[in-house]
């Protein structure tokens, strides 16, 4: 474990996608992200924006039923993964996980507590709280050594 991290309040939505925007340009070599938080935290949505920030042109679908919506944004392929309706870690082995996850590609993984022990260690771990109705806290926590130069690279 690297040990950097930051923690960031966003104030409404603009915010959220600003950062999501910085923290996209720190990610066009690949990244795993793991993305926590209750329900109605913001993962999706940061998800999007970070989405967006990458090239992504239209609407972002939450992979809550697929378990995963891919994509490839200007010679970037992404992965964004949501597990809330994983039953067992074991169905990750079936859909062939191991092969999403390589360090040329960028996952965004939410819900990954419902995928171990089958994950990998991510390069970034995000926390995201709800601090009142539009306001959220960020807490990102470098996992490995490309974690830490990525939230380096965020002002």
């Amino acid at each position: 474990m690297s040990g950097l991290s930051r923690q960031i309040e966003f104030h409404d939505e603009e915010a959220t996608r600003q950062f999501a925007g910085q923290l996209a340009q720190g990610c066009r070599a690949g990244a795993l992200m793991f993305l926590h938080g209750d329900l109605g935290a913001g993962k999706t949505t940061f998800s999007r924006y970070l989405l967006q920030a990458l090239g992504h042109q239209g609407n972002v679908k939450s992979p809550t039923y697929t378990l995963v919506e891919s994509y490839q944004l200007n010679g970037l392929a992404v992965f964004h993964f949501d597990l809330y309706r994983l039953h067992d870690p074991e169905e990750l082995e079936f859909m062939g996980i191991r092969d999403y996850f390589v360090p040329e590609h960028l996952c965004l993984v939410e819900w990954p507590e419902r995928g171990q022990p089958l994950l990998p260690v991510p390069d970034l771990d995000l926390r995201l709280k709800i601090t009142s109705p539009n306001a959220r806290e960020l807490q990102l926590q470098a996992m490995t050594a490309k974690g830490a130069a990525i939230l380096e690279q965020i002002a």
